[in-house]
Order: C-alpha cells, then sequence, then structure tokens
C-alpha cells in the first residue's frame, strides 16, 4: 500500500516536518464546555492515559470559553442579531487535498472579501472579544505549518469553517479526529440528509449566528472554504439562494495518497487516542465517491453563472488567468484590483513543494476500480507525471509552473 510517513517526526517521502511543539494547544482546547462533554461521553472517556492531562487541561479551558461567550452575548449580540448579510457567501469546495487551501489563499487576498482567520475559527465562542487582545500577545500559540504538508500556518490565516462548527457544538465528521479507533463520528452531518428537523434547524441557526458574528466584525462577503460543503449544496443553497460556489479537482492519483496522509497527521497531532489507522484507506475510497456524487447532485441546483469549476493543475501552471476567469464568471468586480496583492504573494511563496507518495500497483488497480467513472469524468485517464514524483509549484509574478522532481521511476 502507500508508502507510510515516518513514525519519529512528520514526514512524506522525501520532506520531514517538525513535531508540534508541546506546548501548542490542541484544536480541541477551542470547544466550549457543553461540546467538549458530549464529545468525551459520546466516546465513553477511551482517552489514552497518557492523554489525560490534555484532557483536564481542555475541560479547564472549555469552562472559560462558555463564560467568554456569554460576556460576547450581552456586549455583541444585540448588534450581531440586527446584521444582515447583504451579499450571499462564496463557497470553495472540493475533495480534501485538492487545492482549496490554495484558492482560499489567493481569494482572501482580496480586501474587498473577508474569510475565516484560524484565530476565529479555533475561538468561534468569543472571537469578538478577544482575538485582537491574544493574536497580538500570544503568536507563539500558533503553529508556522500545517501537520499535514508544509502551507504555512497561523492566527490570521484563512481557515476552514467546519472547525468553528465543531468548536461550537455542532456534530461534525471532523470529531472522529479526536477518537479515531471508535466508529466514524455523526458521518449524517456531512450531507444532512436524513436529519431530523430539529437537528437541521439547529446546525443552521449556529451556522448562519457564526457568519453573522464574522459579517459584523468583517462587513464583506464572506469566502469560506470547507470540503464538507461539498455535500451540503442544497441546503447552503436554502440558506443563501443567492450563494456562489467554486468547485477545484485535482488528479486523483494524488488526491488518494495525500487524503490518506492528511488524516493520518490529524490522528498523530490531534487524537486523544493512540491512532491504528484502521479502515481508514477505504473511508477515503468511499468519502470520495459520496462527495462526488452529491457534487453532481448539488450543481444542478446552482444557476450556471453562480457556480465555477476549475482544476488544480491549470490553477498552479496559470493562477492569474485562471482567477480572472473566475471572476468574470462569478461578478466578482474588477479583478485588475486584485492583481497586485496576487503578484506579491506569487512572487513571495515561489518555490513551494507539494508532498510526495509513491503509489503501489495495488492502489493504482483499486484506484482506478473505484474511483474509474470520476476520473474520466474529469479527464485524469492519462497522468501527465509518475505516481511517486513530487511536484515542485514556481511561483513567479505572472504564473505558476508545475515540474516533476526527480524520484524513482514509477512500475
Amino acid at each position: 500500500m502507500i508508502a507510510d510517513e515516518a513514525r519519529s517526526g512528520r514526514s512524506t517521502g522525501d520532506k520531514t516536518f517538525p513535531q508540534r511543539a508541546w506546548w501548542l494547544p490542541t484544536i480541541w482546547a477551542g470547544c466550549d464546555f457543553f461540546a467538549w462533554l458530549r464529545l468525551v461521553f459520546r466516546n465513553r472517556l477511551q482517552i489514552y492515559w497518557l492523554y489525560l492531562p490534555i484532557a483536564a487541561y481542555v475541560t479547564i479551558v472549555s469552562f472559560f470559553h462558555t463564560l467568554l461567550r456569554g460576556v460576547q452575548w450581552l456586549i455583541y449580540g444585540r448588534k450581531v442579531e440586527q446584521t444582515p448579510i447583504r451579499e450571499a457567501p462564496l463557497f470553495i469546495i472540493g475533495h480534501w487535498r485538492t487545492g482549496t487551501t490554495l484558492l482560499h489563499e489567493l481569494m482572501a487576498l482580496d480586501e474587498r472579501h473577508a474569510f475565516p482567520t484560524t484565530y476565529e475559527c479555533m475561538e468561534p465562542n468569543h472571537f469578538l472579544l478577544s482575538e485582537n487582545l491574544f493574536t497580538r500577545w500570544l503568536p507563539f500559540f500558533a503553529p508556522k505549518q500545517r501537520p499535514m504538508d508544509n502551507m504555512a500556518a497561523g492566527f490570521s490565516r484563512p481557515q476552514e469553517d467546519e472547525f468553528a462548527l465543531c468548536m461550537l457544538g455542532l456534530p461534525s465528521p471532523y470529531l472522529t479526529v479526536a477518537f479515531p479507533n471508535r466508529p466514524p463520528q455523526c458521518e449524517e452531518f456531512l450531507d444532512m440528509e436524513g436529519l431530523s428537523p430539529r437537528a437541521l434547524a439547529a446546525w443552521k441557526r449556529t451556522f448562519l449566528q457564526f457568519l453573522k458574528e464574522m459579517t459584523y466584525k468583517h462587513g464583506k462577503r464572506l469566502i469560506l472554504k470547507s470540503p464538507t460543503h461539498s455535500c451540503r449544496i442544497k441546503v447552503l443553497l436554502e440558506m443563501f439562494p443567492d450563494a456562489r460556489f467554486v468547485h477545484i479537482v485535482r488528479d486523483p492519483y494524488v488526491v488518494f495518497p495525500s487524503t490518506v496522509n492528511l488524516w493520518k497527521s490529524l490522528y498523530r497531532e490531534f487524537a486523544l487516542q493512540r491512532p491504528t489507522f484502521a479502515g481508514l484507506e477505504e473511508r477515503v475510497l468511499e468519502n470520495f465517491l459520496r462527495l462526488y456524487e452529491k457534487i453532481d447532485e448539488g450543481k444542478t441546483l446552482v444557476d450556471f453563472d453562480r457556480f465555477y469549476e476549475l482544476h488544480y493543475e491549470d490553477l498552479v501552471s496559470d493562477p492569474i488567468g485562471q482567477l480572472g476567469a473566475l471572476y468574470d464568471h462569478l461578478g466578482l468586480g474588477e479583478f485588475e484590483k486584485l492583481l497586485p496583492k496576487l503578484q506579491k504573494y506569487l512572487g513571495e511563496t515561489k518555490g513551494y513543494e507539494t508532498n510526495r507518495y509513491r503509489l503501489s500497483d495495488e492502489d493504482l488497480a483499486m484506484i482506478n476500480a473505484k474511483w474509474g467513472e470520476v476520473i474520466r469524468a474529469y479527464g485524469y485517464q492519462s497522468r501527465p507525471q509518475p505516481p511517486d514524483s513530487a511536484t515542485k509549484v514556481d511561483l513567479t509574478k505572472s504564473s505558476l509552473s508545475v515540474t516533476p522532481s526527480p524520484g524513482p521511476s514509477s512500475t
């Protein structure tokens, strides 16, 4: 199967990432008290004994998060309730590891838009009250890199709003990260189908409250990114009939090992158990098909001028051209206003290199058998580079070029 990462530190192929510092808070430290209790009791307190101090720490800070949420409501509650969301959000959708983060980073450069930051998603209970103070005086609590790759991280970077929903107590498939050896958590909340009217209404209410708080703070159109939203287009349209969607797709032969690595990295970093990874690859295979089925269903519900689709490979080969076409199709305003910041970003991130994986013949056969229909639908029958080559992204002022790095020949 896939060549696994080294157990000492974090590595992918020939690149090794440093382990997270012991004093950095776990992602669960942002939960409110009741969300945290539901999570641990739902999983029968099956916490590995070495992680009990982490659990005790989260229990204490979660209580203060709940108190601060009450204080925030007293100060800002009425103002937030009276805040309209005048411009429907734009949702970046796509499978995990297809380039949604890169696209989010690029679109977040536009000052006409707003986006959830890492701090706002990890401390959604009281960010209106605490963000300026915490991010200014305690920036060392933020990791410098993401655990699954070498992309930059930090309190002010764009982040997935699904994490905010977890911290606010909403059920989410991401809760599986905390207890990966237990059955997958809250899978019905991936596509929201089969939920009771009460559960669906509670999800919508909490999500809307978070977005109104974001709108109150920023007063701009929100650019939201989470692969989970790929399965929720119908529900999101019920909430925001004028919402826009951007779907990014990537070579499935790269997506499969990269997604497996993503979940392994998150389990190692943030699980409250010692993960065994049992059944992980099978879940990745199944969820891939489920996600693309829901995207195919959902995009038929969206007007043509509010849905745009692009390939990751095209984005990295010509980011300016691709973003210009995206802006024109979705009517997002003058693209030229974004160009100076975009060119600066492309220059600063020159030389970024993606992770490296090796696929066995067995993996290739399995991917072809399971995902063949999606592979053909998006034109990935002929792969332009061997499966075990790294992708080196050379960022220039006008474009990104993708060059296979030297590596062993594929079989």
